[in-house]
């Protein structure tokens, strides 16, 4: 049996990492295709190094553009990959354009596709994220929910009850199989000029909030806010694209805050796991700081993953800078809930049910 494990940015890598370390573990044939969707050098190959994963078979290297370009180029060089390797299985995860163009040139080649971390929902079609999650968990064949509210969001959508599988959430096994590895690698904290307990992270790449002028500079004054109540360093891993537009649209950096490159996963997980809170727009942080212990606020008007909100690890605030404020006031020092992502294992029962889905197939 052949696998194709489809990624293009680094919340993919980390979450496709317990997969491949378990196709590894069996002695499985397998392709790591890499599209190139995170085309940095920070952005990627750094998290195949920490994460002591393979190099891709292939980088397609796509590269930025707008979403027409970026998917169109991405279904060339995948359906031509495709049929190069003639794999058993394609997976992709989660709810990029990568995710979208990989199960569309599988399902058009009739090669059976899983979809990693179906069923999640913000229910706002405006975010270009969501429509690729719709569209890609219903032309998938295997769909593998984190929990059983994604999957009742599947169900409710008119999706056979056969093709969903609860299997947890990758990260958890993601997360706990590199803090070890993180501490291996250094002191991260150290070499920043950072104390445990001592700053907030903040992490901001979303369309909807990089690429608005408006959104952004609320951002900033509440970061501004944030800083001034709390009395606490906010450290903020510049993503390119938002170190880009804050050019283009001529904002600055207030006081307070402590603009770093960004991180390999190992460093990353060290600064996350020891700051006091988490300002951010990535769901990936909210399900990390979750798992760590980290109380996060997030810079959205949704999440797809309520079940961190409804357990008390996460507070959505938007981009209001009173809102921020008061969110993070609220949320400093909250601790002591039980993470709703599931047990240890996902990677092995998602390859377990591909192999037993295999069988039926063939």
């Amino acid at each position: 049996m052949r696998f194709s494990v489809v990624l293009g940015t680094r919340p993919e890598i980390v979450k496709m990492s317990p997969i491949v370390r378990e196709l590894q573990r069996n002695g499985d044939e397998f392709d790591l295709v890499h599209t190139g969707q995170h085309y940095s050098f920070e952005m990627d190959k750094v998290f195949f190094r920490d994460l002591g994963l393979p190099d891709p078979t292939i980088n397609l290297e796509v590269g930025s553009g707008t979403h027409g370009a970026q998917t169109g180029k991405m279904l060339i060089g995948l359906e031509r990959f495709f049929q190069q390797t003639e794999p058993d299985v394609v997976l992709v995860q989660g709810d990029t354009n990568t995710v979208l163009a990989g199960a569309l040139a599988a399902v058009k080649l009739n090669i059976a596709v899983g979809h990693v971390e179906a069923g999640l929902r913000s229910f706002d079609r405006t975010m270009p994220e969501e429509v690729n999650r719709v569209m890609a968990d219903h032309i998938s064949d295997m769909l593998f929910s984190p929990t059983a509210v994604s999957a009742d969001n599947l169900r409710a959508e008119g999706i056979a009850d056969d093709k969903i599988h609860i299997t947890g959430n990758t990260i958890v096994d993601a997360v706990r199989e590199n803090l070890h590895l993180a501490a291996e690698k250094g002191d991260a904290l150290t070499s920043l000029g950072l104390v445990k307990g001592e700053y907030i992270m903040t992490t901001m790449h979303r369309q909807e909030n990089v690429d608005s002028p408006a959104r952004m500079k609320n951002v900033l004054q509440g970061m501004e806010k944030v800083n001034q109540n709390t009395g606490l360093e906010i450290v903020w891993p510049m993503h390119p694209r938002a170190r880009k537009n804050l050019e283009r649209f001529q904002l600055s950096v207030p006081p307070g805050v402590k603009v770093i490159q960004p991180l390999g996963f190992l460093e990353f997980l060290q600064v996350e796991g020891n700051a006091a809170l988490a300002l951010t727009d990535s769901g990936g942080v909210q399900e990390e700081c979750c798992i760590l212990g980290v109380p996060c606020v997030t810079l959205r008007d949704n999440t797809e993953r309520p079940e961190t909100v409804l357990v008390g690890a996460n507070k959505i605030v938007g981009t209001d800078p009173v809102s921020m404020a008061d969110g993070v006031r609220d949320m400093l020092g909250r601790d002591g809930w039980i993470c709703p992502l599931g047990e240890d294992g996902a990677g092995t029962r998602i390859v377990k049910i591909c192999r037993e889905f295999r069988k039926t197939w063939a």
